[in-house]
C-alpha cells in the first residue's frame, strides 16, 4: 500500500498583541508629524494647516472605527483587500489591493527621501562643504528594513515599538521644553500668526489646506495588514487601531503648536524636515540631537510599516490568484511573505530616487482617498447583507451610518482639495486605475480562483 503523503501548508505566524497594532499603525504615521503636514501652511497658512489637521482628525477616526469592525470579523491578510473582496466583489477588492500597495510604496518612498534629506542636512550643519550624495543612505534604508521584513513580523514589529516610542517621546519633550512650561518659552505665537499671516489666502487656503492635512494621520489603517497575525484579532485590532488615532491627534496638536510658534509660516510650508527645524531654533543643542534621532526613527518606523503592509496586501492578492500566485509564497523559516517583499523594493526605489517629495506624498495620498472613498459603501454593505444578530462581530461601532456619511462627505472635500493644487496627477492616477480595472475584468479575472476566495464561516447574505 502506498503511504499517503502529508502535505504541510505553511502561513503567516500568529504572533502579535496590540502594542504591535499600535507600533504598526502610529509608526507608519509618526514620520507625517516630522515631514509633510507642513506643506499645508504653504496651501493656507498656520491657522488653515491646524484646521486641516482637526478636520482629517475626524476623518481617521470613522476610518478607524468601521476599520475595526470590519476586519475584527474579516480577520486576514490583505486588510481592505480582503474586506472588500468578501463584502463587494472581485473588481473592487482588485482596485483597494491596487490602493493599499501605492499608498504604502509610495509612504516607503517618500520616507526613504526624508532620510536622504535629513543626513544632508546633519552633514551641511557639520560644516561639509556642498552636503552629501543621499542616493546611498535612501538605498541603504530600504535594503535594510526590507531585510528586516523578510526575517520575521515579531522582530520587525518590536523594532517599530521600541523606535516609535523614542520619536513619539521626542516631541513631547520638545514641546514641554518650549511651550513655557517650566519657565520662559522661545514660542512666538502672538507675532507670527497676526495680520495677513492668520489666513493668508482665505477661506480657500484652509481648503486647499486639506490635501496636506491628511499626512497627519495617513496609514493608520495599515494596522487591518496585521489581522492575520495577531493572536486575537477581536481585541489586538480595535485596541491597537483606535489608540493609535488618539496617539496620533496628539502629536499632531503639539507639532502644530510648536513649529507654528517658532517658524514663520513662509518658511514652515516648505521646510524638508519642520520638527528637526523647530528643534535648531530652540537654542537647545541637545534637543536638536534628540529631534534629530526622532526624525530618522519616524522615518525607519514609517517604511518599516509601510514594506510590511505592502507586501502583506500585495501577498494576500497573489494568495487568491487576483496576481500571480507566485506571489502568494510564505517562506518555510520565517513564515513572511518574501517574494512579495522583495518584489515591491526596486519599486520603492525608483520613485524615492526619481520623483520630488511632494509629488510622491500626493500620489500615496491619493491612493489613500480612493481606499477611503470605498469604506463607506463597505460598511453600509456589511451590515446590511449580515447584519448584527447574524454573524459574531470582534468590535460593534457605535452611530451607524454616521460615521460612513460623514468620512464620504470629508473624502469629497479632500478630493477637491488635491484637485486645486495638483489636478493633473489626480486625473492621471484615476486613469491608471480605469485602465487596470479593464486589464482585470478582461484577462486577469479568468486565472482567479472564484472557490477558494471566499474563506469567511458566515451564513448567507440576506436578501441572496
Amino acid at each position: 500500500m502506498a503511504k499517503a503523503e502529508k502535505i504541510e501548508h505553511v502561513g503567516l505566524a500568529r504572533v502579535l498583541g496590540p502594542a504591535h497594532v499600535w507600533a504598526l499603525g502610529v509608526g507608519i504615521v509618526l514620520v507625517g508629524e516630522y515631514m509633510g503636514w507642513n506643506f499645508a501652511v504653504g496651501k493656507g497658512g498656520a491657522y488653515a494647516a491646524l484646521m486641516a489637521c482637526w478636520f482629517a482628525g475626524i476623518l481617521y477616526t470613522c476610518v478607524a472605527m468601521i476599520d475595526s469592525e470590519v476586519t475584527s470579523t474579516v480577520a486576514a491578510a490583505g486588510g481592505q483587500y480582503t474586506q472588500a473582496k468578501h463584502i463587494v466583489g472581485p473588481l473592487m477588492a482588485f482596485n483597494v489591493g491596487l490602493y493599499l500597495v501605492f499608498a504604502y510604496t509610495m509612504l516607503e518612498a517618500a520616507n526613504a527621501i526624508t532620510v536622504g534629506f535629513l543626513v544632508d542636512t546633519v552633514a551641511t550643519m557639520s560644516g561639509h562643504q556642498g552636503g552629501v550624495d543621499q542616493r546611498p543612505f535612501i538605498i541603504l534604508s530600504i535594503m535594510f528594513l526590507a531585510w528586516l521584513n523578510y526575517r520575521g513580523v515579531l522582530a520587525t514589529l518590536t523594532f517599530n515599538l521600541v523606535i516609535t516610542a523614542i520619536a513619539f517621546t521626542a516631541v513631547v519633550v520638545l514641546f514641554l521644553t518650549t511651550a513655557g512650561i517650566f519657565g520662559a518659552g522661545p514660542l512666538r505665537h502672538a507675532d507670527l500668526l497676526s495680520g495677513q499671516a492668520a489666513l493668508p489666502y482665505g477661506w480657500l487656503g484652509v481648503l486647499a489646506s486639506m490635501h496636506f492635512g491628511l499626512w497627519f494621520y495617513l496609514g493608520i489603517e495599515g494596522t487591518t495588514q496585521a489581522a492575520e497575525e495577531v493572536r486575537s484579532p477581536a481585541r489586538a485590532l480595535p485596541f491597537g487601531t483606535l489608540a493609535g488615532v488618539m496617539t496620533l491627534a496628539i502629536a499632531a496638536t503639539l507639532t502644530w503648536y510648536v513649529c507654528a510658534g517658532l517658524m514663520p509660516w513662509e518658511y514652515l510650508g516648505q521646510s524638508g524636515v519642520p520638527l528637526f527645524d523647530a528643534a535648531r531654533l530652540s537654542g537647545s543643542y541637545g534637543l536638536m540631537v534628540f529631534l534629530g534621532i526622532g526624525t530618522l526613527f519616524a522615518t525607519l518606523a514609517s517604511a518599516n510599516g509601510c514594506i510590511n503592509d505592502a507586501s502583506r496586501a500585495w501577498f494576500a492578492m497573489g494568495r487568491d490568484r487576483y496576481l500571480p500566485g507566485w506571489f502568494g509564497a510564505v517562506h518555510p523559516k520565517y513564515r513572511t511573505p518574501y517574494r512579495s517583499i522583495i518584489f515591491l523594493v526596486p519599486i520603492a526605489l525608483i520613485f524615492a530616487l526619481g520623483a520630488p517629495l511632494d509629488q510622491v506624498v500626493t500620489f500615496s495620498i491619493l491612493s489613500g482617498l480612493l481606499e477611503y472613498t470605498f469604506m463607506p459603501l463597505n460598511i453600509i454593505l456589511f451590515r446590511r447583507k449580515w447584519p448584527l444578530d447574524t454573524i459574531k462581530r470582534g468590535y460593534e461601532h457605535p452611530f451607524h451610518p454616521l460615521p460612513a456619511m460623514v468620512l464620504l462627505g470629508l473624502c469629497g472635500l479632500a478630493f477637491f482639495a488635491v484637485f486645486l493644487g495638483y489636478g493633473t496627477q489626480l486625473v492621471a492616477m484615476i486613469a491608471f486605475y480605469i485602465v487596470v480595472s479593464l486589464w482585470f475584468h478582461f484577462w486577469r479575472y479568468r486565472f482567479v480562483n472564484r472557490g477558494a476566495q471566499f474563506t469567511m464561516p458566515w451564513p448567507k447574505p440576506r436578501g441572496y
